[in-house]
């Protein structure tokens, strides 16, 4: 039967209340067709669920029909539906994917709330806690970021209790040979009266595997274990080509995306002439911008695959979460 869209309209209308009483289903609208996973060309009554479920486990008042007065219908699974609030507001308890950042940066995303010696701690990275290698331990944390309108001392939520070192491009150099070499050539232009001072500086660039700090919260009860817009996690997952991701951050809010690239090396710029080199990393598409960084990455079970710490107007780097997990010895 073929219906014009103005009894489409009337027939949704009518029987959206009796398909919203159904156990499960959260919305109705008019859509296309899926079947196998591949859109038709059929208009038909489409009814989301939280959950998608065999139908031998429904009653048999809570089935969708195939169709109504002719009409077809599908079955789509959305999972709750929750207003979306702002990712810059302050919080307390503080969830995963809102505004934090250290006192001295503007503002990044706090990832999510992990466990090291049995004691809380807020993950994000280290460019967001740490202030990029400039922060010492004990500094305080605030919710939200100070560019977001975060003050001393009432929006204090938390103090930096470690971090993983970026190591960047033209760093000095660790070798004590090097080193011994360049403070030897450096006393004796002195003895000369040359103002010209050398430096070691590592020939071969180190990577990095991580962005990645933690912080202390001052109360366990003013952080969440939920992400806003997505809720607990579930576990630990590794990242696979592929695989759908989401995430919710500071400046984009929730977003999803999939995984297209995996042992990823690439070039990060840090402002002020800094460039880290990073190995082992996942990629994904435009799900990101600046202020998203320190966001949880998880998958359509609500597993953690990683941490987002940098990307472009098309791209979106993460940094796999067994890699940070065992820099900084931490569990969920």
């Amino acid at each position: 039967m073929t219906h014009s869209l103005d009894n489409v309209r009337a027939i949704a209308r009518v029987s959206s209340n009796a398909l919203l009483q159904k156990h499960n289903v959260v919305a109705t609208g008019i859509g296309y067709k899926y079947t196998r996973g591949q859109r038709t060309d059929t208009v038909c009554i489409v009814c989301s669920v939280e959950k998608k479920v065999s139908i031998s486990e429904l009653k048999q008042e809570d089935r969708v029909p195939e169709d109504i007065d002719g009409l077809p219908t599908d079955v789509v699974e959305t999972g709750p539906i929750r207003a979306l609030q702002s990712t810059t507001g302050r919080f307390r308890p503080a969830p995963g994917g809102v505004s934090i950042g250290h006192r001295d940066i503007t503002a990044g995303t706090l990832g999510c709330v992990v466990r090291r010696d049995g004691q809380l701690h807020i993950l994000s990275n280290n460019h967001v806690l740490a202030n990029s290698n400039d922060a010492s331990i004990g500094d305080p944390i605030l919710q939200p970021g100070p560019h977001d309108g975060g003050r001393l001392p009432e929006d204090k939520l938390a103090v930096l209790s470690d971090f993983v070192p970026i190591k960047f491009e033209g760093a000095p150099s660790s070798c004590g040979v090097a080193g011994a070499v360049v403070n030897t050539a450096n006393t004796l232009a002195g003895w000369f009266g040359s103002d010209t001072r050398l430096k070691a500086v590592s020939a071969q660039v180190e990577a990095n595997k991580v962005d990645a700090a933690i912080a202390r919260p001052i109360q366990d009860s003013d952080v969440s274990e939920e992400i806003l817009h997505i809720g607990p996690i579930k576990g630990l997952a590794q990242g696979e080509l592929g695989m759908a991701i989401k995430k919710c951050g500071r400046t984009t809010g929730f977003t999803q995306g999939e995984i297209q690239q995996i042992d990823v090396t690439v070039k990060v710029q840090y402002g002020g002439g800094r460039v880290a080199l990073f190995t082992e990393q996942l990629l994904a598409g435009a799900m990101s911008q600046g202020g998203d960084s320190g966001s949880a990455m998880l998958d359509e079970s609500d597993k953690l695959v990683g941490l987002l710490f940098a990307g472009s107007d098309n791209s979106t780097i993460i940094n796999r979460v067994e890699n940070v997990f065992s820099s900084l010895n931490l569990s969920l």
